[in-house]
């Protein structure tokens, strides 16, 4: 009794391995290592992001146009940042391509002393290109501003009690007597601003973006409550100054606060994730496919909040496609959860190996796994072939 395997159409839908493969690379390799196993499969490249690092790559892998604009960056140096314009329209901002936590430039410039005007440089620049609708991703800063640095470059202003004009910087907070908005870009009540994060927190307090983000941003134990009260202060006047009220808004704190400085220019909140999925395509790209493949650097917990895996996966479960999570790590605790969500999880690492090599050889480590997961799949398809034939068999 002879019997055939039909080759299966697979989407490969990872997020990044930050510090060490972009969304793309990730995909790529686990399609190369799947096509080893399964030559004749159909492989549906579709990297995703949740708007944090790799959120622009992932929404340009879809099409569109990258631009390259002059900006400064968390300590005020120059930087040319990435942006992109996508085919819709839309402008995609990316917050770590400015004022990245992984930039070695801007975070040897103190916490207290980093800003986000580079994210109102990119918003004017984009303006002046004509763009009205903008996607900005809000994970992986290292500025804990609340924006100000970015409302600053759009036109607002802050003084001391003695009327001179501080930098905006939180280190300046302390001096901060008033704040006027009138000179607010008068572009702004005509675009739409999308912020992209899953973060819920509010921008001060014990949940708030100094005491819950702070601390991975360089803010020192001790300068939390002071820094917190600082952003609370700025938070108020500015409340005053512009007649909205945004701080204790859900995503107020996500960024380190841009998200307040966002919300205070009427931007609104959606699934970083669920926004990137929509715009590649994911859901056509599940369509009539056998199996996805999703992963990232490492998966815990958090993954279920959210993350870009996850949210594939419920796309995937929707469509009625097997989904399954290959990462560079998993968390052993997290695993009862995590096979709630998924068909099978999966580290690259076949054995005990340092952090650093497995960064260093995560493409070939990558591929190698999505051979033997592919390997496993023909198995199983051959043996679902042949119980279906002696079913068929059975029924003549």
């Amino acid at each position: 009794m002879a019997t055939s395997v039909v080759a299966p159409v697979i989407v490969i839908a990872p997020d990044s391995f930050k510090g060490s493969l972009s969304a793309q690379q990730v995909a790529a390799a686990i399609g190369e290592g799947i096509l080893r196993a399964l030559p004749d499969a159909v492989v549906r490249l579709c990297p995703i992001a949740d708007g944090g690092e790799g959120t622009l790559d992932a929404l340009m892998h879809a099409g569109g146009e990258v631009l390259r604009l002059p900006v400064r960056g968390a300590g005020g140096a120059p930087i040319l940042a990435a942006a992109g314009v996508l085919s819709d329209g839309s402008a995609v901002i990316e917050s770590a391509e400015i004022v990245s936590l992984t930039d070695p430039v801007g975070t040897a410039v103190s916490v207290e002393n980093r800003s986000t005007f580079g994210i109102g440089d990119a918003l004017l620049s984009l303006m002046d290109k004509g763009q009205r609708r903008f996607l900005i991703g809000l994970g992986g800063s290292s500025t804990n501003d609340a924006g100000m640095g970015m409302l600053h470059a759009l036109g607002i202003r802050l003084y001391d009690s003695q009327e001179h004009e501080l930098a905006p910087i939180p280190s300046e907070l302390a001096r901060l007597a008033r704040i006027d908005a009138s000179g607010l870009d008068k572009r702004i009540p005509e675009l739409e601003l999308v912020a992209m994060s899953d973060v819920n927190n509010p921008l001060c307090g014990p949940t708030g973006a100094t005491a819950v983000f702070g601390p991975q941003k360089g803010v020192l134990p001790e300068q939390v409550k002071p820094l917190d009260a600082s952003l609370a202060h700025f938070a108020s006047l500015l409340q005053t100054a512009m007649g909205r009220q945004a701080a204790d808004l859900p995503g107020a704190g996500a960024a380190g606060g841009i998200g307040f400085g966002l919300l205070m220019l009427g931007a609104h909140f959606e699934s970083g994730a669920e926004t990137v999925a929509n715009h590649i395509g994911l859901d056509a790209a599940l369509s009539g496919a056998d199996w996805l493949i999703t992963g990232e650097g490492r998966s815990d917990a958090q993954t279920l909040h959210g993350k870009a895996p996850f949210i594939a996966s419920r796309r995937a479960r929707q469509a009625g496609v097997a989904a399954t999570l290959l990462s560079g790590g998993i968390e052993p605790q997290a695993l009862p959860e995590l096979n709630r969500h998924f068909s099978g999880c999966f580290s690259i690492v076949f054995g005990p190996i340092s952090l650093q090599d497995a960064i260093a050889n995560a493409e070939q480590l990558l591929r190698d796994r999505a051979e033997q997961l592919a390997q496993l799949w023909k198995i199983a398809s051959a043996a679902q072939a042949i119980k279906q034939a002696i079913k068929t068999t059975s029924c003549i």
